[in-house]
């Protein structure tokens, strides 16, 4: 009894530290993410883009993304969790350190496309495996608490915006870089495979992953259901992401003001992430949920229309941080428990390719209308009836999967 008992604390152990090192890979991919929106006012000095061009910029990464996450999320159900996520963790370090690098706009769209590669295979992988380590009891909180070191990275590669010039643009890439690259070794050290994949790899009845699985024995509404969801919210989040900055500025901040903004719009989805995590397991849940997805449209109209001095527009951005991150941390949460282990990698990345395909949309859809004569408050109102239907995708959704499936 003793022996069995000591073989499952170290078990327990060993998910907890998995779990930790997860959190770190996303804290890093959270980093990484944002760089280029910290990024992008020096860029715009040197190099002088289009917005069009830099809309291209900002959605090299994420059509990497969908690429990575569809590839990364079927090989991982056939030769592990852990292989690919240090895999995809080093790609991504190493080719951010080429994007600080890049001489023309040409070749930092290329460099960003590779980036992007590894950042949609460790997302996958994080889920996949957070879900699979965590007990029953804490597998939607687990997820979310991983997820919410991602804004939590964002809100850190802000702050450190404070601490350069605008031309030292580089610099964003360089940390982008060096922090997956030193995470390696530990996650090559320290990193478990998931005791789930391995149990499932033991079973002569586990289906070969293919993307078709996913649809299969009844999930195809659901599924459906989530990667409309994904690719609407994240349409919203990555324009956001992108052209925030820009927009404050435009809104007349100075770019200390605008940082700070951003960093209030990650701390806050770093908070209500945590908040919303706890929920799905509690009585909460369906306030939550139903908080969140109402709240985002809103506030969107809110700062658009506000005309407000500078603390007014940090309180709201931050508000709004709260909401579109409090969405994301859910879907990001509730993706991997619709899939069996045989099949979760894939359909775990599947979810964020569809989500990639919205991210990769979102900063383009920016730049469109931004060249096309849009200001701030206009272009906050066009995006309106996309918000609004991310909202109610989300919600039916939440509705057809509020029971254990």
């Amino acid at each position: 009894m003793a022996e069995s008992s000591g073989m499952g604390d170290a078990a327990l152990r060993s998910g907890n530290i998995g779990i930790m090192l997860c959190g770190l890979c996303a804290l890093s991919e959270g980093i990484d993410l944002q760089a280029a929106g910290m990024a992008a006012a020096g860029i715009g000095a040197q190099f002088h883009p289009a917005p069009s061009l830099m809309g291209t910029f900002f959605s090299a990464s994420t059509l990497g993304l969908f690429i990575g996450a569809l590839v990364a999320g079927r090989v991982a159900d056939n030769i592990g969790r852990r292989t690919v996520l240090i895999t995809s963790v080093f790609l991504f370090g190493g080719c951010s350190l080429l994007n600080a690098m890049a001489w023309n706009m040409p070749s930092l769209i290329a460099f960003r496309l590779l980036t992007g590669l590894g950042l949609g295979g460790a997302l996958p992988m994080v889920l996949a495996y957070v879900s699979e380590t965590s007990t029953p009891k804490w597998q939607r909180a687990s997820v979310a608490l991983v997820y919410a070191m991602m804004p939590l990275g964002g809100a850190l590669i802000s702050l450190f915006s404070l601490l350069i010039a605008a031309t030292e643009w580089r610099a964003f890439f360089m940390v982008g870089g060096i922090v997956p690259l030193l995470l390696t070794p530990l996650l090559l050290k320290s990193l478990p495979e998931s005791k789930a994949f391995r149990q499932s790899k033991g079973e002569s009845s586990m289906p070969p992953s293919r993307l078709s699985a996913v649809l299969a024995d009844g999930r195809a509404g659901r599924t459906l259901l989530l990667w409309l969801s994904f690719f609407l919210e994240l349409l919203l989040l990555y324009l956001l992401l992108n052209w925030l900055p820009t927009l404050l500025l435009a809104r007349g901040a100075t770019r200390g003001e605008a940082a700070f903004a951003q960093i209030g719009f990650n701390l806050g989805g770093v908070i209500t992430s945590l908040a919303i995590g706890v929920a799905l397991d509690g009585r909460l849940r369906s306030a939550a949920i139903i908080t969140t997805f109402i709240a985002v449209p809103v506030l969107l109209v809110v700062l658009a229309r506000a005309d407000v001095e500078p603390m007014g527009l940090f309180g709201i951005v931050l508000l709004l941080g709260c909401a579109v991150l409090s969405a994301q941390a859910y879907l990001y949460a509730s993706a991997p428990g619709l899939y069996p282990v045989s099949i979760r990698g894939m359909g775990a990345g599947a979810a964020v390719a569809a989500g990639r395909i919205g991210s990769f949309v979102g900063p383009q859809l920016g730049g469109i209308l931004k060249s096309a004569g849009h200001d701030t408050p206009q272009l906050l109102m066009d995006i309106l009836p996309l918000v609004i239907a991310g909202s109610v995708a989300s919600l039916t959704f939440a509705w057809v999967t509020r029971r254990p499936t």
